[in-house]
């Protein structure tokens, strides 16, 4: 009788025990090439503040996660590296409302192979020494708008179109130049700063391009908005600041 009276409150102590563990969430980020370093890291520290939520990243260009969203795929928050794709989900109606905020600001830096340094600067580019040069695709890359803005602002643009190689990403065009497949290409502070195997020839002036500007916020169609909104004010806390600072970005 003892026995079965001592197995009755174990289980219910059992019972009681599982009531209380929160149900894990899953959380989809859909955010730009260029931050994937900081956010996989950020992620770890997030785990232990949150250990019942499960966070997955979809990186990619800004303008073909913009596509993505606008097609119904499935996103709870949404990081740009663009004021312009953020904006345009805004104007669809796509967003939270109040929930998109202004992150962080990068750099845009001119970059040449390790081994390479026969240009000095940006205006280097439109001579007959660099053969070829690469950006991001600037219909869907806001690098590579960015970067034809600065080539727009020195005066060259027309002229160097013809030896300009196309990247995916800002991922692809940094790719380009560590293998050496081009002569030159622009990129964010940030992503040369991750890497060994370039050198950075230049940062462009502040006044030849839109301000490099990251905006969150949360998608509306979101199952998850608190758990959201939670993600993003982590991005805000001085842990995840000091994750950015060291990779090169400015908090705002």
């Amino acid at each position: 009788m003892k026995k079965h009276i001592y197995f009755i409150l174990v289980l219910l102590i059992a019972l009681s025990l599982a009531g209380c563990t929160s149900p894990t969430k899953t959380l989809t980020i859909s955010a730009a090439s260029s931050l994937k370093n900081s956010l996989e890291s950020i992620k770890v520290l997030y785990k232990q503040a949150k250990p019942n939520v499960e966070v997955t990243f979809n990186f990619g260009s800004s303008g073909d996660l913009q596509q993505q969203i606008e097609n119904g795929a499935p996103v709870d928050v949404f990081v740009s590296a663009a004021k312009k794709q953020m904006n345009a989900l805004e104007e669809k109606g796509l967003l939270l409302n109040g929930t998109k905020k202004n992150l962080l600001e990068n750099k845009l830096v001119l970059i040449t192979p390790k081994d390479k340094k026969i240009i000095k600067g940006f205006e280097d580019l439109a001579t007959d020494t660099v053969k070829q040069i690469a950006i991001g695709e600037p219909a869907s890359v806001p690098a590579g708008q960015y970067a034809q803005e600065v080539f727009t602002k020195f005066g060259f643009l027309d002229k160097i179109k013809p030896k300009t190689i196309y990247g995916k990403d800002v991922k692809q065009v940094l790719t380009y130049v560590e293998q050496g497949e081009v002569d030159a290409g622009v990129v964010y502070a940030t992503d040369a700063k991750a890497s060994s195997k370039v050198n950075i020839v230049s940062t462009a002036p502040k006044d030849s391009h839109t301000p490099v500007i990251y905006p969150v916020a949360v998608i509306k169609a979101s199952k998850n908005e608190a758990t959201s909104k939670e993600f993003i004010e982590f991005l805000f806390s001085d842990t995840a600041k000091a994750v950015f600072k060291a990779d090169g970005f400015e908090n705002l």
